[in-house]
């Protein structure tokens, strides 16, 4: 009998049209995003409305989050997922936090450098598997 695909973790990475050109648009709104929150966070204007630009940070990064994870779960397992989930949980505290938004910015900058910048065997490295995970076994 043949194994049925899974759902969360097809046999090969699915895509669907359009999607660079999406993905494309959420990353422009999401540096947008980045670009307002930081200035309310790093700036001494106080009368600076920077909550929408967060919003925007979470729900463009949270979408492109689901775009990865809808084209192969795997994501999920490696660090590279692991690294957007946590910061989307450091912005979220901003929210229940606000006298540690600078830190929590800065934190999230710091980890969003580190990783999309590491090798591929970082990035592509699981905590469960304890090795780098191209696919699942």
């Amino acid at each position: 009998m043949a194994k049925r695909p899974s759902l969360l973790f097809p046999e090969s990475s699915r895509s669907f049209p359009g999607q660079r050109w999406i993905n494309i648009s959420l990353r422009t709104l999401h540096l947008i995003g980045l670009s307002g929150t930081g200035y309310g966070f790093l700036t001494s204007g106080n009368d600076f409305n920077w909550r929408p630009y967060l919003l925007l940070t979470i729900i463009s990064g949270g979408a492109m989050m689901l775009i990865s994870i809808w084209n192969n779960g795997i994501w999920l397992l490696q660090l590279r997922g692991q690294a957007i989930l946590l910061k989307l949980l450091l912005l979220g505290l901003i929210l229940i936090q606000p006298n540690y938004h600078a830190e929590l910015f800065i934190t999230v900058i710091v980890i969003s450098g580190l990783i999309s910048h590491a090798p591929g065997n970082t990035r592509y490295y699981s905590l469960f598997y304890g090795r780098r995970i191209d696919s699942l076994p």
